[in-house]
C-alpha cells in the first residue's frame, strides 16, 4: 500500500460494484478504512472481501438512497462509530433504463424517485454526516456525468441538478472547511455501461474522444484519489470532466 490514506476513513455509496468498487479498491490500496453502502448486499460482501485482500479494512451497510429515514439511520450509525470522516464519495445513483432514454411521460412519482436518489440523497447524507466531515476537514465528492452538460434525458437532468448542488454545497460546507467537488465521467467500460450500449456502438463512441481508448472505472477512481489527497487540497467548488475529451457530452445510451 502506498499509504496516502492510512488512518483515514472513506465512505463510498454504491460500493457494491463498478465505479463504487473501484473507489473502494483505490482508497483501500492507499490504506484507508472503507465504509461501503449499497442496496446490493451480495455485492457489498464481495467488495469487502476484495478490500481486505489488499490488507485494508471495510464495513458494509445496506442503504436505500431514495429513503430519507434509511439515510438518516445510516448516518447515525456512522457517527456513532467514527468521530471523523475524511472522504464522502456520493457515488450511488440510477443511470440505466428508462431514466436514460428521455424525459417525457415519466410521471411525477418516477421523477421524484430519480431526483431522490441522484440529487437529493447525496445532499441529505452529507448534511447528516457533517459533524464527522467537519472534524476531519474532509472532502465530499459527488458523482456527476458528461450527460449533465447537455441534458437530454432524465438522467442528465438529475446530474445537471447535482452539479448545481455541488456548487451550493461547496459554499455552505466550506464554513466548516469541508471541500465539495464533483467528477463527471464519460462513457466508461464498466459492467453497467456495457449492458446499456450495443457492442457495435462502442467504437463509434470511442471515436468521439480525443483520447482514443475507452475509459475505465480506475480512471475515475484515480481522479478521486487525487482530489481527496493533500495534492488536491486547493481544489474546491468544481465539477471536473473525465471523459477523454469527448465531443458529445450530452450522450447517454
Amino acid at each position: 500500500m502506498a499509504g496516502r490514506f492510512v488512518g483515514k476513513t472513506v465512505l463510498v455509496t454504491g460500493g457494491a460494484a463498478g465505479l463504487g468498487r473501484a473507489y473502494a479498491l483505490a482508497f483501500g490500496g492507499e490504506g484507508a478504512h472503507l465504509i461501503l453502502a449499497d442496496i446490493n448486499e451480495a455485492g457489498l460482501a464481495e467488495s469487502k472481501a476484495l478490500v481486505e485482500q489488499l490488507g485494508a479494512t471495510a464495513a458494509v451497510h445496506r442503504v436505500d438512497m431514495s429513503d430519507e429515514a434509511d439515510i438518516q439511520a445510516f448516518a447515525t450509525n456512522v457517527l456513532a462509530a467514527h468521530e471523523r470522516l475524511d472522504v464522502l464519495i456520493n457515488n450511488a445513483g440510477l443511470h440505466a433504463g428508462e431514466i436514460a432514454r428521455g424525459f417525457f411521460g415519466l410521471g411525477q412519482a418516477k421523477w421524484q424517485h430519480y431526483f431522490a436518489v441522484n440529487t437529493i440523497g447525496p445532499l441529505l447524507l452529507a448534511e447528516a454526516l457533517r459533524p464527522a466531515l467537519a472534524k476531519a476537514k474532509g472532502v465530499i465528492i459527488n458523482k456527476s456525468s458528461m450527460a449533465s452538460y447537455n441534458p437530454a434525458t432524465a438522467y442528465g437532468i438529475t446530474k445537471a441538478s447535482l452539479n448545481i448542488f455541488t456548487h451550493a454545497m461547496a459554499m455552505q460546507f466550506g464554513q466548516d472547511e469541508i471541500r465539495c467537488v464533483g467528477i463527471a465521467p464519460g462513457l466508461m467500460a464498466t459492467e453497467a455501461a456495457q449492458d446499456g450500449v450495443a457492442a457495435d456502438n462502442w467504437e463509434r463512441l470511442k471515436s468521439m474522444q480525443s483520447v482514443k481508448r475507452q475509459g475505465t472505472a480506475e480512471d475515475i477512481a484515480n481522479l478521486g484519489l487525487f482530489l481527496a489527497s493533500d495534492e488536491g487540497s486547493f481544489i474546491n467548488n468544481q465539477v471536473i470532466l473525465c471523459d477523454g475529451g469527448n465531443q458529445m457530452r450530452g450522450f447517454r445510451f
